[in-house]
């Protein structure tokens, strides 16, 4: 899915290479083309960074600065308005220094501004790039297909990166770029500063995409900590999805009984980063214990209940009462079951091996799933749900296995 069938151009070290960065204001572009080259730099090359955004106020400065720190050498201009003189100017300049890997970052604005793109056209024309990289924000959603078809249609561009991955943005656009562009996603920037920037790499990246724990890890860990008696059931619950809050409990006291919480739900999506993050485990098992004191102040009913309807204003003010506890940590505690109710429900269908057949669980992470979190044109693109069923068969149980398990959940 995330490869579109043709690699993107690789500079050769020695032959100078043209390299246009594009994008949209906002999306990181200008920190990007600075770890782009300084990643080559470490590789040897001899990069060059030159600055034709004449649109926004402090472009040059950004890339000078950048630029400075990383020790790469850089061209703009302060008095000259037009981009397409900057950057063949600075190209030609860098060549002439046999620069052998020369980056031009062009202006970012909407994809509604006609004006972007023929500016951009103009540059690429001017220039003649060896490859344009479409640089986009992780967080852009499913927005990203119209975004990265725009640019394409403007400058044939030939790689995508993906900013801002430390964030809680999981980069499904990623999925939508590559399929409206054509072009693999070469790297992917995962922080502010110059080094935090990573070679691509699909597994872990679709693991994070699909918000997957470590599955197997997960499985593994049931079957040790949770009593036998009660596993089958605790499985079953968890591929019919429903939550109740009487589970929740139940939960909280395997937890609990574990020592070093989070231990197993750690290896859940979702449940570790909010519910316990890590440094604060006293904290976090405080607040369990304080959710377990209001959650003995409940009715079977309600503790059985899938329905949210259900906890009406009287029930959590008697609910607050009963346990001590102001209305205010009732209101949390419904809160965090709704939150991990959703976690649960995503496991919905899902079939739980028995010990030892995790490759079996992999295969069940199937095409449903995977239909609910690509974007719509995606999964047109790959023949709807036919299409993604051949391809899953295709990719193997082994390939999946090793793409879900023992990724380690979200980064």
């Amino acid at each position: 899915m995330l490869d579109p069938g043709k690699p993107s151009f690789t500079p050769k070290k020695g032959k100078p290479s043209v390299v246009m960065f594009v994008g949209l204001q906002g999306s990181g572009k200008t920190t990007t083309c600075t770890k782009y080259a300084y990643c080559h730099q470490r590789k040897g090359f001899k990069p060059a960074l030159v600055c034709a955004d004449t649109f926004r106020a402090g472009a040059f400065d950004q890339l000078k600065q950048n630029a400075t720190k990383a020790k790469i050498p850089f061209y703009g201009s302060y008095m000259e308005s037009d981009p397409v003189k900057i950057a063949v100017e600075g190209v030609e300049r860098f060549k002439k220094e046999n620069c052998d890997l020369i980056i031009v970052d062009t202006s970012g604005r909407h994809k509604q501004e006609a004006a972007l793109f023929e500016e951009m056209r103009q540059v690429s024309e001017a220039t003649k790039p060896d490859l344009v990289i479409f640089v986009m924000d992780s967080s852009i959603g499913q927005a990203a297909f119209d975004q990265a078809q725009a640019f394409k249609q403007s400058a044939s561009v030939g790689a995508v990166i993906i900013t801002k991955m430390d964030g809680h943005a999981k980069g499904g656009g990623a999925l939508s770029a590559v399929a409206a562009t054509k072009s693999p996603v070469i790297f992917i920037g995962t922080g502010e500063h110059i080094d935090e920037f990573e070679v691509f790499d699909v597994k872990p990246f679709v693991s994070r995409l699909l918000g997957m724990g470590d599955w197997s890890g997960f499985m593994d860990k049931i079957h040790e900590v949770v009593p036998t008696d009660q596993q089958p059931e605790l499985l079953q619950k968890l591929s019919e999805g429903s939550f109740t809050l009487r589970l929740m409990y139940e939960q909280f006291q395997n937890i609990l009984k574990m020592g070093p919480i989070g231990q197993v739900f750690s290896m859940l999506p979702g449940f570790s980063a909010e519910l316990m993050p890590k440094g604060h485990e006293k904290e976090s098992q405080a607040k369990i214990k304080r959710y377990m004191t209001m959650m003995d102040s409940m009715t079977d009913a309600e503790l059985d209940s899938t329905n949210p309807k259900l906890m009406t204003e009287s029930r959590i003010i008697r609910i607050a009462r009963g346990s001590g506890r102001p209305v205010r940590d009732v209101m949390d505690m419904l809160e965090e079951y709704k939150r991990l109710a959703k976690i649960w429900g995503k496991m919905k269908g899902l079939k739980i091996p028995k010990k030892g057949e995790m490759s079996a669980l992999s295969r069940n992470m199937n095409v449903q799933h995977m239909s609910k979190v690509l974007p719509p044109q995606m999964l047109k693109q790959i023949g709807g749900m036919g299409g993604l069923q051949s391809l899953m068969k295709q990719m193997g149980s082994k390939e999946m296995s090793g793409m879900f398990g023992g990724m380690g959940g979200d980064r």
